[in-house]
């Protein structure tokens, strides 16, 4: 049985808290009255509220004051102020501080009603839009990776084909793609996902500390060499190693990686002794490494190695769908990382944040998301925000030096109509729309199909 949505009233006067509440009761909600803030403070601490009408004139704590001590801790408690001193500013006042509404007395039980009725309605739609979001994040969420896209979802079931295998997998993307959330997603759905996933760069080392990391060394073979140690190679036995940006190595590291392919064995540095390895092998690069085979710098053997199944990661700028997605998930994680609670971009801002081609990919939108989310005054994120973190933005080509609101509505509606060949229900949904309003837009702007 659903819960009764619970009311509180407080007010210093009897009368009143009789009436209320026996109106409230025949409407069906579930009410307790209190005749002091303090009072209505201690009972917010053992039961939960879905609304609260206050009294502005009460002796100790003011209405005023008892709601800015509420909205410390509930930010979202809809608050309805009553008061038989109405006038003009002390109404601004209250809205201003965070009040829902504003009610004279004597009161008309009707509008009561009506006003309680389309807050208790409001109050449902937001749950509802936070559960949609939530079960629409886990339709297109895949250990962590998050889209609507099309490619990315064929991505999704290549991946859980090839995991369960042992297939060399190369992953190409742009900077800031996600290749190791793919790498790691490759891992997690393998029967290797209880060992170890190690990952290497291997364009922030040098050739001989790139070989050491790699295949490990033995005491005395080098300067410095003082101990035994053990390669990525070894320690990613029976599991998976990562070898991230796979075009930077040098040609020796090219040829001894094709050695342990072919093998199964590594060698460590001052050994002559192979020893064997069980070990998947995931390489990304965001190079193409078909030219460097074509100008001599990658070995043309190496690449059909790792080549064996391909991942072709589409940048963000080719899957703008996707960018409203990411921000929920983005402002939820940087919430719980902070401490804050922000719930959304505004329409200005976030039609600024689509219009732009993301350079940097998904690793660029995350910085700018969470700089944002640290400097938001309130909960939503606005041009405000917005603006000191991607200044750049206002300076991209893409809208030809216009950049009002309507001049990037216009390019984001037409962006997604030709990425969807102009399929009026795929767009609209991606949109977030329906197909009239839609319609309204094209016409509005005299948008074109291309022939």
């Amino acid at each position: 049985m659903a819960r009764k949505p619970s009311i509180m009233i407080v007010d210093d006067e009897e009368i009143v808290r009789t009436s209320l509440s026996s109106w409230l009761l025949e409407d069906g909600y579930d009410v307790l009255t209190f005749e002091s803030g303090k009072l209505a403070l201690e009972a917010l601490g053992k039961k939960q509220f879905d609304l609260m009408l206050v009294d502005l004139k009460m002796p100790g704590m003011d209405g005023l004051e008892l709601m800015k001590e509420v909205k410390k801790s509930l930010p979202d408690m809809p608050i309805i102020i009553m008061t038989a001193y109405a006038t003009v500013d002390t109404a601004v006042k209250a809205i201003k501080e965070g009040a829902f509404d504003y009610l004279m007395k004597p009161f008309d039980p009707e509008e009561i009603s009506l006003t309680i009725k389309k807050i208790m309605k409001q109050q449902m739609l937001e749950q509802e839009n936070v559960y949609l979001r939530k079960e629409l994040a886990k339709q297109f969420q895949f250990h962590q990776l998050y889209s609507k896209n099309k490619k990315m979802q064929e991505i999704f079931e290549l991946i859980k084909t090839v995991a369960t295998t042992d297939v060399t997998v190369l992953i190409h993307g742009e900077t800031g793609t996600g290749k190791e959330l793919i790498a790691r997603a490759i891992h997690a759905e393998s029967l290797r996902k209880d060992r170890p996933f190690i990952p290497v760069s291997c364009a922030s080392l040098t050739e001989t500390l790139l070989e050491s990391e790699l295949f490990g060394h033995e005491k005395g073979s080098f300067t410095g060499a003082s101990n035994m140690v053990k390669g990525m190679f070894e320690m990613a036995d029976r599991g998976t190693i990562f070898l991230d940006e796979i075009g930077d190595i040098s040609p020796k590291l090219q040829m001894d990686l094709l050695r342990v392919l072919e093998t199964k064995e590594i060698v460590r540095i001052g050994s002559a002794v192979p020893i064997p390895v069980d070990v998947r092998v995931i390489a990304a690069t965001n190079k193409d490494l078909r030219k460097g085979i074509e100008n001599g710098t990658f070995r043309e053997d190496l690449f059909y190695r790792l080549n064996v199944i391909t991942v072709d990661i589409p940048p963000l700028r080719e899957k703008p769908e996707d960018i409203p997605l990411l921000i929920d998930q983005l402002i939820e994680k940087v919430n719980i990382e902070t401490g804050k609670s922000v719930k959304r971009v505004s329409e200005d801002a976030m039609a600024l944040l689509m219009q732009y081609r993301w350079p940097g990919n998904i690793r660029e939108l995350k910085n700018v998301i969470e700089r944002s989310v640290v400097l938001a005054k309130e909960d939503i994120i606005t041009l405000n925000e917005i603006g000191p973190c991607v200044g750049h933005i206002s300076r991209a080509p893409a809208a030809a030096g216009d950049l009002s609101l309507e001049s990037m509505e216009r390019s984001h509606v037409a962006a997604v109509l030709k990425q969807n060949n102009w399929n009026i229900s795929t767009s609209a949904q991606i949109l977030g729309i329906d197909r009239t309003t839609l319609y309204k837009k094209i016409k509005k702007y005299n948008l074109e199909q291309d022939k």
